[in-house]
């Protein structure tokens, strides 16, 4: 099972919001995921960000792979070197 760490569209139409999830890369984006590791909104000045890093580090040392997106948002939350 190749199980990835990305994003999960939420919010309303035009006003996105997203959850960073775990989910196995076989599941459409929005659907069935295995656990909720943060939080990213981008319509905000500046863009809020919201990440538990315990369970992101402990995902990742399990074999999750992050997505370049939720790469870059955990290196910005100060979560990956």
């Amino acid at each position: 099972m190749a199980v990835k760490m990305r994003l999960r569209r939420m919010g309303a139409k035009k006003a996105p919001c997203y959850r960073i999830v775990v989910a196995d890369s076989r599941y459409p984006r929005d659907g069935r995921f295995i656990d909720e590791v943060g939080f990213y909104n981008p319509m905000t000045d500046p863009a809020t960000i919201t990440v538990d890093p315990e369970k992101a580090k402990k995902w990742i040392a399990d074999g999750a792979q992050p997505t370049e997106t939720v790469r870059t948002l955990l290196k910005k939350s100060g979560v990956l070197e």
